[in-house]
């Protein structure tokens, strides 16, 4: 076990209001009421919101925490996925749980030592059970471990606390989120056959001929390579860009396309370079029609900040060159490899807006505890980071690949990827997803991810969002 006191620190608590004003809409304080509690108040009110704080537990970082549960109901509260809510950290919890006091309520639950705890990945530091990629696995965390890796367990806090919150100050409107949905696409590879070498594409050809049928796309293949210097063939299975996009823009979202910009690894980064007249040409027909172009740090950069700069310099770079000018840049690690600190280091020491990783490889979830983006925190050095965060909740390969769940293509894939977006809808959350633009060689990919995105409405910067009042228990 690795225990870091950092929860309640100022620092902590200081991100903490910065947190919650955007997911209510106020600036409430913060103050640690001597390490039994931390003391929720709103300027100008004498009433207060002390909530238990439990420094020790919520410090470490193993997934061997106690682990209990809550029935909200029983005690006149709402639970907002309708069951009762995983209580991490938790053994025996108190009854109530959440009390009235002269000066307003106590809650004998540290719900924002949870929310630390969840959202800076404490649980993730230090970390040596890895998988084949170096990766925390999600079977490995302490959400798969007790059940509730595909629930938004900090979300479903933040809902209660937002009653207690309405209880206190009934007046008090509080900021409603809306339900949307983030669609993103890591560019592994943009062509089939148009960066291949000879022998490379010797291979593709026959694994489409004698093991994936692809009769017609492996006899244009030569065809599609000689005429992918200047944009990418239209008759190339992997190029679905305009596809997506006129995808997207039928739901009213934009896309994501996060390019390879180094080559750390040869036999998994991609095999095309960002200056490639085709790929220039592409990044300037997803900048035209409005879409976002964004970065895929290579294979082994994740513990390598100078190498993600590099690459991020590079692909700026290139956009420059192509007069493409963004507000933000954000992206995603290749192969979801990530290592808590040093790769969020790294993206803040880019200059990037945002880093969308954080979901795990072999299993889909909340592997932050919400499907909210929201401001970064560096556990170990205990300070805020310029960089926010934008949480995976799917990857399309996670579920439908055999190497992972396996659900295919069919009803039990959909049944899986619509649970996640329905918890995501019940908080008023934002649905993540991921899906290769390689990813689209049958119209049963392509039926299923038009089945996913029905209904959709784009995500929205939390400043931008409403305010309400929240529904009272």
């Amino acid at each position: 076990m690795n225990a870091r006191k950092t929860w309640p620190s100022r620092a902590v608590l200081d991100w903490l209001e910065h947190l919650l004003a955007e997911r209510y809409g106020h600036a409430f304080s913060l103050q640690d009421s001597g390490g039994a509690s931390v003391r929720l108040s709103l300027p100008g009110s004498p009433a207060a919101i002390e909530i238990d704080t439990d420094a020790t537990t919520f410090a470490r970082a193993d997934s061997n925490l106690p682990h209990a549960s809550w029935a909200a109901s029983r005690e006149g509260w709402h639970s907002v996925l309708g069951k009762p809510l995983p209580a991490p950290g938790g053994s025996r919890l108190r009854w109530p749980l959440i009390e009235t006091t002269p000066g307003g309520y106590r809650i004998h639950y540290d719900l924002l030592g949870l929310a630390y705890w969840m959202l800076t990945r404490q649980e993730e530091v230090d970390r040596s059970d890895l998988d084949v990629h170096q990766r925390f696995p999600g079977t490995a965390s302490h959400a798969f471990r007790h059940g509730y890796l595909e629930r938004p367990v900090v979300d479903e806090w933040l809902h209660v606390l937002g009653q207690v919150i309405q209880r206190l100050w009934p007046h008090l409107p509080l900021r409603q989120h809306r339900f949307a949905i983030r669609v993103s696409h890591d560019v592994d590879r943009p062509s089939r056959y148009g960066f291949c070498s000879t022998r490379a594409i010797l291979r593709v050809m026959a694994g489409d001929l004698l093991k994936r049928r692809y009769l017609r796309s492996a006899w244009l293949a030569p065809w599609v390579r000689l005429n992918s210097r200047l944009m990418l063939h239209p008759a190339d299975l992997d190029n679905t860009f305009d596809w997506l996009m006129d995808t997207s823009e039928r739901h009213g979202l934009t896309s994501a396309f996060y390019f390879i910009c180094g080559r750390t690894d040869a036999r998994r980064d991609a095999d095309y370079e960002p200056e490639h007249p085709a790929i220039r040409e592409l990044l300037r027909r997803i900048h035209a029609r409005g879409h976002e172009i964004g970065l895929h740090p290579s294979y082994a950069t994740y513990q390598r900040p100078q190498a993600i700069a590099a690459e991020a310099a590079r692909l700026r770079r290139v956009c420059a060159e192509e007069g493409i000018v963004q507000d933000a840049w954000g992206g995603r690690m290749h192969y979801l490899r990530w290592e808590n600190p040093t790769t969020l280091r790294a993206w803040e020491q880019a200059g990037m807006s945002y880093d969308s990783t954080l979901g795990y490889a072999d299993r889909p979830g909340f592997r932050c505890g919400t499907c909210f983006e929201y401001p970064a925190f560096d556990p170990v050095a205990g300070r805020p980071l310029k960089l926010r965060i934008r949480p995976l909740i799917a990857m399309e390969e996670t579920i439908l690949e055999p190497l992972y769940m396996g659900l295919g293509r069919g009803e039990e894939a959909l049944r899986k990827f619509a649970e996640l977006r329905e918890r995501c809808q019940a908080v008023s959350g934002c649905f993540t997803l991921l899906w290769h633009n390689s990813m689209f060689d049958t119209q049963a990919e392509r039926t299923l991810y038009q089945q996913i995105l029905q209904g959709a409405a784009p995500c929205v910067p939390p400043a931008r969002a409403a305010t309400v009042r929240l529904s009272r228990a």
